[in-house]
């Protein structure tokens, strides 16, 4: 049994981003296959790891209410027993999770949670766990378990298994909106038309500048948004929202909603815009961010 750390450690479970998500066919298990490119921002759920005598999961932070803590199927419970069960050992841990970011709503959510727990766990009990290896005890739990383990800009293709590294993007000044309307992703994908013709993205210039990069994500799109505005109109309004303010050079649903996001030129724009969007929506949750991007 691995030796716990004296003092707790905290892990950030980053919001993700599908800047862009296509689907590109189905599999003979019925899973959709998908080609996006992802991105993590700087706003995040927060978990804390502690020594306990079994295994606990105490929820907090504003949307801790759309969780629950003894739900079998919950992500982090079921991401800390399948590690322990990997490395051969009893998980006695408590951990807090900070639910900082909107249930259901295509940023991570609990798949972000369960990589959170992954690495958490792997770090909290000094277990040398190969980043392959989280990897693939993270595609047992959801599709985007793996890149969100991953945390860095990626391509994401197949089911989630397939993940490649995209270098060179700019940081990107980030608004993200969600109208308060939980989208389930299964719901979304049952009601999805499979587009009849493929779509191919152009080839990403290499370090692009902020706007050239606008420029080349707008030739992309979001091939889930229709069949989520079907289930969630609110959606529609976000977007029609976001690209109303001038300095908007990009808005997008990410991954099947119902969070929308607005490329911004630059920090101070972002800001004034979320403020803008909060005071005339309060009822929408609003926040101005970052997304590193990774400019190597």
């Amino acid at each position: 049994m691995p030796e716990p750390p004296l003092q707790p450690i905290v892990e950030l479970a980053r919001a993700k981003l599908n800047l862009d998500l296509l689907v590109t066919g189905r599999t003979d298990t019925g899973y959709h296959e998908l080609d996006s490119i992802v991105v993590f921002a700087d706003i995040a759920d927060r978990l804390t790891f502690t020594p306990a005598d079994a295994l606990r999961l105490r929820l907090a932070g504003p949307f801790a209410a759309g969780l629950a803590a003894d739900q079998g199927d919950n992500l982090v419970l079921r991401a800390a027993r399948r590690l322990a069960e990997a490395a051969g050992f009893e998980p006695l841990v408590e951990i807090t999770l900070e639910k900082n970011l909107p249930v259901a709503s295509g940023i991570g959510g609990g798949s972000a949670d369960a990589a959170a727990t992954l690495r958490g766990l792997a770090r909290f009990f000094g277990l040398d766990r190969q980043a392959q290896a989280l990897l693939a005890l993270g595609l047992e739990l959801g599709a985007d378990v793996p890149v969100c383990t991953y945390g860095r800009p990626a391509r994401l293709r197949g089911i989630g298994e397939r993940l490649d590294p995209v270098r060179g993007l700019p940081d990107l000044p980030l608004v993200l909106v969600n109208p308060g309307v939980p989208v389930g992703t299964a719901a979304v994908f049952r009601a999805l038309d499979l587009p009849t013709e493929a779509f191919r993205r152009p080839v990403l210039p290499a370090h692009p500048s902020l706007g050239r990069f606008a420029v080349w994500l707008g030739a992309s799109r979001n091939e889930l948004e229709p069949a989520a505005f079907g289930l969630a109109p609110e959606i529609a309004r976000v977007l029609e929202r976001l690209r109303a303010i001038e300095d908007c050079l990009l808005a997008r649903m990410s991954g099947s909603g119902a969070t929308c996001f607005g490329l911004f030129a630059d920090p101070a724009k972002a800001a004034a815009a979320a403020a803008r969007i909060t005071s005339e929506e309060p009822g929408w949750w609003c926040r101005a961010c970052a997304a590193a991007g990774d400019g190597r």
